[in-house]
């Protein structure tokens, strides 16, 4: 017991350093390892906290929001453990997130259903304060031209002078769900709000655009996510297994659009016939392998499997500007692969009453809210 708890510690503190080290990387466009004079010190560590305070506070409160309502129903569990994610190298959140692992089978519905949505109704309560306040809070103009002084000569409209050349941009943008749009719109002063471009550069705002995102990554109503054992519970076995492998499938069809077209395929064979035959292969076979677990018969799944990738091709012909994210598809294999697209059996026979079932719906609005489907590009 002692040990876990040292591990869960030790593991919290490397967590709240990465993080600190990606705010601050973010914050000045500059890194800890390369630049030498322009490398980052620990004046500018201690800054990367403007950032860490606001995402682990979400990240925190979602995860002790499931811990606290686990210990209430009686459910045996672990304090977070918490993984820290930094290269330095490449450009990453800090963490991988948190998990708490429960330590005994659950056969109750509303346990399912309580644990499960205390953690993003928590969480997200957080992540609205801080995206809310990081918009009203915005710095003046100059704070931007401390970070690139060669924006100043072009003023306020920096903008429409230094992404001319957008093939040369290699900056991460965050795309607005319905819900950080709104309050960008509502509490964001319209003169200060950066470039897009600069928006990565904002700490508060950031932190709170990724909990509000994160928040409805684990609300996606599918499997054992957070939202499936939500949906679980609203509208039972029987119809959850119908519903959630087509919303599994059209998540995984989302992120692949654009990932192969017609006329790309076309084009590269001509050029490089095996090696394009090669990639494409392996692309169907990625997503066979995200759906096999979808029924007990290979050969359904690989129905499945190809029926997607036709679907895709076929989006992309008939709509040839509209893509999907394909960042989703690490997560389709997540899904698909290690959490399953079911939820275990439990004991049905007890009634969710209309406090569950009003707070269950309420958790499928926050879902459609803050979901982004470009939430970096």
């Amino acid at each position: 017991m002692k040990k876990t708890l040292l591990i869960q510690i030790g593991l919290f503190v490397a967590t709240v350093i990465t993080t600190t080290l990606t705010g601050a990387e973010w914050m000045t466009g500059r890194s800890f390892i390369f630049g030498d004079e322009l490398r980052l010190g620990w004046d500018d560590f201690v800054n990367g906290f403007y950032y860490t305070i606001p995402f682990l506070g979400f990240l925190t409160t979602h995860e002790f929001g499931h811990y606290f309502m686990a210990k209430y129903r009686k459910v045996k569990v672990t304090l977070p453990y918490y993984i820290p994610f930094w290269f330095g190298i490449i450009s990453t959140f800090g963490t991988m997130g948190a998990f708490i692992r429960i330590k005994q089978e659950v056969k109750s519905r509303n346990d399912y259903f309580d644990i499960g949505i205390a953690g993003p109704l928590a969480g997200f309560v957080v992540a609205l304060a801080a995206t809310a306040y990081g918009f009203a809070n915005l710095p003046d103009i100059d704070y931007i031209f401390t970070i690139h002084p060669e924006y100043k000569a072009f003023g306020a409209n920096y903008g429409d002078f230094v992404y001319k050349d957008m093939s040369d941009l290699g900056a991460m943008r965050i795309g607005d769900s319905f819900l950080s749009g709104y309050l960008k719109d509502t509490f964001a002063n319209p003169s200060l709000i950066p470039h897009p471009n600069e928006m990565i550069h904002y700490p508060i705002v950031v932190a709170g655009f990724l909990g509000l995102f994160f928040t409805a990554l684990n609300l996606l109503p599918v499997g054992q996510l957070d939202g499936g054992h939500i949906l679980f519970a609203l509208i039972g076995e029987k119809n959850f297994n119908i519903v959630s492998p087509v919303i599994f499938c059209l998540f995984t069809c989302f992120a692949g659009i654009g990932f192969f077209t017609p006329n790309e395929l076309t084009n590269t064979l001509a050029e490089d016939y095996l090696g394009t035959l090669m990639n494409f292969a392996f692309y169907i076979y990625f997503i066979f392998i995200c759906v096999s677990k979808i029924t007990e018969n290979t050969l359904t799944n690989w129905c499945i499997a190809l029926s997607i990738v036709f679907i895709q091709l076929l989006s992309s012909r008939l709509f040839p500007e509209f893509e999907g994210y394909s960042g989703f598809l690490a997560f389709a294999f997540l899904i698909g692969r290690l959490l399953g697209v079911y939820h275990p059996p439990v004991d049905s026979s007890e009634e969710l009453g209309t406090t569950r079932i009003v707070l269950g719906w309420l958790a499928i609005v926050i879902f459609v809210l803050c979901f982004s489907p470009y939430p970096f590009y």
